[in-house]
C-alpha cells in the first residue's frame, strides 16, 4: 500500500510540475506582440487581466496532492 501511495505521489507531482512549467511560460493575457514592428504592447485594464490560467491551478493542486500522499506514505511503511 504505501508503494502504491509513493507511486501515486510521485506521478502527480510530475504531472503537477509540467502544468505549472507550461503555465510559467505562457503570455499574459495584457502584453500583445506586433510581429511587424517587434514591439509589445501592454493594456493593464484592471478587468481584464487574468494572471492565472486553470492549467497553473490544477498543476499546483496535483503538486500538493502528490506531496500529501508522499507524507501519508511515509507514515504507512
Amino acid at each position: 500500500m504505501a508503494n502504491a501511495l509513493r507511486l501515486l505521489g510521485s506521478a502527480l507531482g510530475a504531472l503537477g510540475g509540467a502544468l505549472v512549467f507550461v503555465e510559467f511560460f505562457q503570455m499574459p493575457t495584457y502584453v500583445e506582440y506586433n510581429p511587424e514592428f517587434q514591439d509589445y504592447r501592454i493594456d493593464t485594464n484592471r478587468a481584464d487581466v487574468r494572471e492565472h490560467t486553470w492549467i497553473g491551478r490544477v498543476g499546483g493542486l496535483c503538486l500538493s496532492f502528490g506531496f500529501a500522499l508522499l507524507f501519508v506514505a511515509t507514515f504507512l511503511g
